[in-house]
């Protein structure tokens, strides 16, 4: 891989250096949390980087003109900046701010979620080249759009995958959970930016786990870096154990930093439930070997003293947050799938 030259900074603060394949930290207090953990650069861009597999990722790129496609390329192309944190890099020596390197645009966010022939041919006309898409992970076709100076994420969902999200976005939040904001759209779900453009920094939790989802695993890892986000974690996936949802990992879940001094505020905002509930099916009555129930049971058993951070789950508080979604479903197995899963937590 060819050398690169470049400092990682923090809004107008450089955090440190990435020359000869050697990182060297000028303020660790800013400094990315994937950088704590692994020295390298380059890793930490790819990490950043829109998938590959996704089809109108390739289209998007060749309506860029991107002359190189690996991941870091792709990153580097947008000076590795994201909508959900204030961290970039620039060649060492350049003047760049971060005020150059901030997205004003949704101008190719039409390409990203339609793939579209005529967004794809409007796309390769233009003579931009920044956009926020290039930095947008996962593995569904998504974009970033700015509506009313604010940033939505618009994700292409079929009609249950639509539900199952705004299902549980609801119930979590008729339960006072942190949720992030979803609206129901056409063909898509649309899940408002809970960082506010980088007013706060997202940091995954594959930043300081990488791979590991472990429960108890995590719970360690947060007793030591952000004791005061474990309340919201044992509530998130409380969440996911009854609205059987497999699919938390690392990436679709994380902590908060303040970036003017790098301080944790605290679990962020729940989001990405859309491979929840109905999503793949309507799942069978749940029992005691359910493999969600039992990883969060033994968790519970572990930790007794989150029982506490449970709410409690009706079947009324079920059937009103059916209605208040507003799309046509079969209620009673809905109620019976999270009911059944809510009787056999150990609370």
């Amino acid at each position: 891989m060819e050398k690169r030259s470049y400092e990682i900074l923090s809004g107008n603060t450089v955090t440190a250096v990435w020359q000869n394949d050697t990182l060297t930290v000028v303020n660790s207090d800013l400094l990315p949390l994937y950088l704590r953990r692994v020295a390298n650069a380059d890793m930490w861009l790819e990490t950043r980087a829109i998938d590959s597999h996704r089809a109108n990722s390739r289209l998007l790129k060749k309506a860029l003109r991107l002359a190189e496609k690996d991941d870091v390329s792709t990153v580097i192309h947008v000076n590795g900046a994201t909508i959900t944190d204030n961290y970039w890099i620039r060649p060492i020596g350049s003047d760049m701010t971060y005020d150059d390197v901030r997205f004003s645009d949704d101008y190719f966010s039409n390409l990203a979620l339609k793939g579209t022939y005529d967004s794809f041919n409007r796309a390769a006309s233009s003579k931009r080249s920044k956009t926020p898409e290039l930095t947008n992970i996962g593995s569904f076709e998504k974009c970033w759009k700015l509506r009313d100076g604010q940033w939505w994420m618009y994700k292409r969902a079929t009609h249950d995958e639509m539900f199952s999200e705004l299902f549980v976005y609801e119930l979590g939040s008729a339960l006072g959970m942190n949720m992030a904001k979803y609206e129901r759209g056409e063909g898509c779900i649309k899940s408002l930016d809970f960082t506010d453009s980088a007013a706060v920094n997202f940091e995954p939790a594959s930043a300081f786990m990488g791979d590991n989802e472990e429960y108890t695993d995590v719970v360690n890892a947060l007793q030591r870096i952000c004791p005061r986000a474990i309340p919201d974690y044992i509530r998130m996936i409380f969440l996911d154990t009854i609205c059987a949802n497999p699919d938390r990992h690392t990436n679709n879940f994380g902590l908060l930093r303040d970036p003017a001094t790098g301080d944790f505020i605290g679990f962020a905002p729940n989001f990405d439930n859309n491979m929840a509930l109905i999503s793949r099916g309507y799942p069978s009555k749940a029992k005691l070997n359910d493999v969600l129930v039992m990883l969060f049971n033994d968790l519970l058993d572990e930790y007794p003293e989150y029982r506490e951070v449970i709410p409690e789950v009706t079947e009324e508080l079920v059937r009103e947050t059916i209605a208040r979604v507003g799309m046509r479903v079969r209620t009673q197995d809905v109620v019976d799938i999270i009911m059944s899963r809510y009787d056999l937590i150990a609370r």
